[in-house]
């Protein structure tokens, strides 16, 4: 590097270059790495701020803490894991050093070394890593086995993981949006870019998004690719500003698509303020986007493959490309004298742009024969040693590269160089992560040794590197087909990306004991690979879990070919043979914050409330949690403890009538002229004979036959249907529904819509229930004659649009009044000062329970267990004898649903009636049976029932219902009760009070 590159940069860097990069030297930033203040320019990453000033130890590896330094420029970085802070709270553990941005302020510290980065006593696992090979673990802490609890399980918690997780709450804002487009487009280099500019122009809605601070991908440090006569670079940034300025497209940059998913759904992370100093209090640190694309192009590009040769992890060996990127991008030379180790022919334009740049070029070290013959002509121009079918064999220095061994292939003749830096490059790896996360198949190409898009399972298209398109022309082309549109661009480079070694090179072969690291963030070896495939692991998956190549934040960047090639050489396989490890998302750490956004603290899980619910407070409700929902569970009075409050609300109830709020079950809207023959097939009975202004309860069963929801479904037209379920199962319900529509039932035109939150529900149930509500209804008989039990209709009440059901969960005269939420708390007043004048009360979620037990009403989820049929339940009327299809239809045929002795739904009383079971309780039939008794059954619902005045239970027993009027015994804690078997009605057996 010549004297006259620093001048005015000097306090930049030493190793900052005048004159050369794209960032302006007057915006600066100072930060500070392990208590030691730098400067940096505004654009800087951490990495390239390090390196300008001569810093390439950054870390140290997480299995033998080996030195480790910055050994590329982008996302697949798996060396430079530091932890960034602006202050104590706002700290993260393993930021990539290479994607951070410097900003001013920050503190950056390595990881990973104890008590310093240059001294860390956990490297003498370095010298102890015989005693560690690969799959170590899986047999040294077997014995003895009483060590694991006290000895081994704290050592190894203690050693597991990078980086220290943050004590304190953490204080940044995260932000979720959800978007549409016609077109995304992943990766914003020529490829993208050129794709957005035909899909724009078709008018398509067009998402472009990158993961780099400004869009151009590889021409950040490609200098020889020009398109449209223009340097590549400025093309880009011509190029944006142009799709920018277009109404129908949005451009993403400093964000990652980091998953692919079903049907067109992406997620992507937007790093919104992670680069400010001072970001506004509004500001969210990260975004997460949720976008559903008609159409997905992958221009992700490729990556370059490390060498896997002696040594090759000494922080100063870095990633050809990477060398490239932080000259001619951020202006800095990564050494002085720089070493290349090479197998593709990308490695020498590296070289030429330093060489040109001042930096001294020690020799090319070329494992190939024969090169291409431009790039050595060239070469030769410049005046740089080229050293073909040599290999680097070994690396020396401590915490950074002093020299390379240099040897001819096959001879023992070796030649030692001096070096600052060794750049390195065994060709290129298409990312086809997004593509395989889409569930596409990829086919292996023999001539280029890569993986490549085959079968596509969505609508989307791989154009660029990711798709093994090489010439920039060709790339060009396909990416303008993929936008579906044309656009006016032509670009030339000098080079193609295929081609490359794979595997371990020279001096890296199997007699070797040196270390030639695979994967630099787990410290696995290529003699670990080896090792694997001697101890029997032969597909890919198992080598890569005995060693963990290509796991966590890695997830096989860099190391998953070389990995695969290895193993295939020691089997002696094709690649393809071997496998292929899969690419979960996401591929490139998302912060928890990022996935999390608004859902913590009182967000996490954040408590439903019915329009009622501050009401009810304010008379006294104690509340209990029902799923998400803040459920009234009853309504003491001065003096009341639980027991006695329910004691008189039962009673109130059934003397006089009770106000209770059913807001929270489930209400679906299911519509279309074929209502009616969908819902036949998902419920057991039919609705085609159901008449409008009528209601029917249903019974919906799986596809094995076990009753899965029930609920009351009214009639409001032919073509509308209001379905209830229980609160608890809304959510699953309406998902069950969709599933069967869209994949089983797709030719039946109905709209299913969840209106659970739209209704609000003022049940009143009791004998007095339709003198109390009848002064609000408008217009409308509810007479006993005219509105009968079973019957629903659209009205007006104080005004306002409802939905009357004449229905009844407690066994008496009741009204179920459907509000829009917004008029809820109003009408609920109204009634309630009315019912209470008359001596009605407020009853809660605990009250329904008894009273519905009390008429041996049951509960799904509690009455039922999974196993239950609508027989077993006691509802077998409720099956329709007459379709030939419902969804269960064949499971409740099965021999095993229809055996004698199945558990049935059954009542029981206790021989003391002022003894109360304990629900879940077992039951025998033989309290003196040795041990392990033989149980028949269990509790499924137990109350004292004040209007009974005696205990009541549910159960289910096996052949309950044979057993009616037997003994049997429920052992408890302290004593075992004996109970008879009864039917599940206990009040009112002859059902008069409910029809008024």
């Amino acid at each position: 590097m010549s004297g006259s590159s620093h001048g005015s940069t000097k306090n930049l860097g030493a190793f900052r270059i005048k004159g050369v990069g794209r960032l302006t030297p007057a915006r600066t930033s100072r930060f500070s790495f392990d208590g030691k203040s730098y400067t940096a320019i505004e654009g800087d990453t951490v990495a390239s701020a390090l390196l300008a000033h001569g810093v390439h130890l950054v870390g140290r590896s997480f299995k033998y803490h080996r030195p480790r330094g910055v050994l590329s420029a982008g996302p697949e970085e798996p060396n430079a894991l530091l932890d960034v802070a602006r202050d104590s709270a706002r700290r993260q553990p393993n930021v990539r050093a290479t994607v951070q941005e410097v900003f001013d302020g920050a503190k950056i510290a390595s990881q990973n070394r104890w008590p310093s980065l240059a001294f860390d006593v956990g490297s003498v696992n370095n010298l102890l890593s015989p005693f560690f090979p690969a799959g170590f673990y899986y047999k040294t802490f077997k014995w003895p086995q009483e060590a694991w609890e006290k000895v081994y399980e704290p050592i190894i918690r203690r050693a597991a993981g990078l980086g220290v997780a943050p004590k304190e709450e953490d204080p940044d804002r995260y932000a979720n949006r959800f978007a549409h487009c016609d077109v995304l487009i992943a990766g914003a280099g020529l490829a993208g870019l050129t794709a957005a500019l035909s899909a724009a122009a078709t008018g398509a809605e067009v998402i472009l998004v990158d993961e780099q601070p400004e869009v151009g991908g590889a021409l950040h440090f490609d200098t020889s690719t020009t398109v449209d006569g223009k340097n590549g670079f400025e093309w880009a940034q011509e190029t944006a500003a142009k799709l920018a300025a277009m109404p129908n497209v949005r451009i993403l940059t400093r964000t990652t698509v980091f998953g692919y998913y079903n049907h067109g759904f992406l997620g992507l992370a937007e790093r919104v303020s992670d680069h400010l100093n001072r970001p506004g209090r509004e500001t969210p640190r990260e975004r997460l986007w949720q976008v559903r694309a008609k159409r997905v192009v992958l221009a992700a590009g490729a990556i370059e493959r490390h060498m896997v040769f002696p040594n090759n992890d000494r922080p100063g060996i870095l990633l050809a490309s990477a060398a490239r990127t932080f000259l001619n991008h951020y202006g800095v030379a990564v050494g002085r004298n720089v070493g290349v180790y090479t197998a593709h022919d990308s490695a020498y334009e590296a070289a030429f742009d330093l060489k040109r740049a001042g930096v001294s070029i020690a020799a090319i070290v070329d494992c190939r024969e024969r090169p291409g013959e431009a790039v050595l002509a060239e070469a030769r121009a410049l005046g740089i040693n080229v050293l073909t079918g040599h290999s680097v064999t070994d690396t020396s220095g401590r915490l950074r590269i002093k020299s390379m061994t240099v040897a001819r292939n096959g001879n023992m003749d070796i030649r030692k160089m001096p070096i600052d830096a060794l750049i390195v490059s065994a060709g290129w790896t298409p990312s086809v992560h997004l593509f395989s996360q889409s569930r596409g198949k990829l086919r292996w190409d023999e001539a280029s040794q890569r993986f490549l898009p085959d079968i596509y399972a969505q609508d989307c298209v791989s154009v660029g590197a990711c798709n093994g398109t090489d010439e920039a022309s060709s790339l060009v082309h396909e990416a303008i087909a993929a936008g579906g549109g044309a656009a006016s661009v032509s670009a030339e480079s000098r080079f193609g990306w295929s081609g490359g070694m794979i595997g371990a090179a020279e001096g890296a072969g199997p007699d070797t004991r040196v270390k030639a690291f695979v994967d630099f963030q787990h410290d696995v070896t290529a003699k670990d690979i080896r090792l694997a495939v001697r101890e029997g692991m032969h597909s890919i998956e198992h080598i890569k879990r005995f060693t963990t190549n290509g796991m966590a934040s890695d997830q096989g960047k860099l190391s998953n070919m070389h990995g695969l090639a290895i193993a295939a050489e020691m089997l002696d396989r094709p690649i393809p043979q071997v496998g292929l490890t899969t690419f979960r998302a996401p591929y490139t750490p998302v912060t928890y914050g990022t996935l999390v956004a608004h859902s913590r603290g009182e967000l996490f899980d954040p408590a439903r409330k019915t329009p009622m619910h501050d009401l009810e407070a304010a008379e006294g409700a104690e509340f209990e949690d029902v799923g998400n929902w803040k459920r009234a569970w009853y309504f003491p009075k001065r003096g009341e403890n639980l027991s006695s409050a329910v004691n008189r609300e039962c009673r109130t109830v059934r003397d006089v009538a009770g106000v209770f709020d059913a807001s929270t079950l489930g209400k679906i809207e299911v519509v279309g002229p074929d209502a009616a023959q969908f819902l036949n097939l998902l419920y057991t009975n039919a609705w085609d004979t159901l008449k409008p202004g009528k209601c029917r309860y249903g019974i919906m069963t799986r596809e094995d036959g076990f009753v899965y929801d029930d609920g009351v479904v009214g009639r409001l037209a032919e073509d509308r249907f209001h379905v209830t379920t229980t609160t608890g199962g809304a959510p699953r319900v309406l998902h069950h529904m969709e599933d069967y529509l869209q994949t089983e039932f797709p030719h039946l035109k109905v709209w299913l819509t969840s209106t659970t939150e739209q209704w609000a529900v003022i049940a009143v149930q009791g004998p007095k229930a339709r003198e109390i509500i009848q002064p609000f209804v408008d217009g409308l008989d509810i007479s006993r004659e005219a509105f009968p039990h079973m019957s629903v209709a659209e009205c007006t009440v104080m005004g306002v649009p409802a939905r009357l059901f004449r229905m009844s969960f407690t066994g008496e005269l009741g009204f179920e009044v459907n509000v829009p939420a917004d008029y809820g708390s109003a009408v609920w007043m109204a009634i309630w000062e009315r019912a209470k004048g008359m001596g009605a009360c407020l009853y809660g979620t605990e009250t329904m329970h008894v009273l519905r037990a009390e008429k041996g009403y049951i509960i799904v989820g509690q009455d039922t267990d999974g196993t239950v049929t609508p027989e077993d339940a006691g509802l077998g009327w409720a099956v329709s004898k007459k379709k030939t299809d419902f969804v269960g239809i064949r499971g409740l045929k099965r021999p095993d649903l229809v055996r004698d002795g199945r558990k049935q739904l059954v009542g029981l009383l206790t021989n003391r009636p002022s003894d109360v079971l304990e629900e879940g309780a077992q039951i025998v039939g033989d309290p003196n049976q040795p041990k392990p008794m033989t149980m028949l059954g269990h509790v499924t619902s137990a109350y004292w029932s004040e209007n009974c005045g005696r205990s009541i239970a549910m159960a289910l027993v096996a052949g309950g219902r044979s057993r009616i009027g037997q003994t049997l015994y429920v052992p408890m804690k302290d004593r075992t009760i004996a109970v008879e078997v009864t039917d599940t009605g206990f009040f009112d057996k002859e059902g008069g009070r409910i029809h008024g």
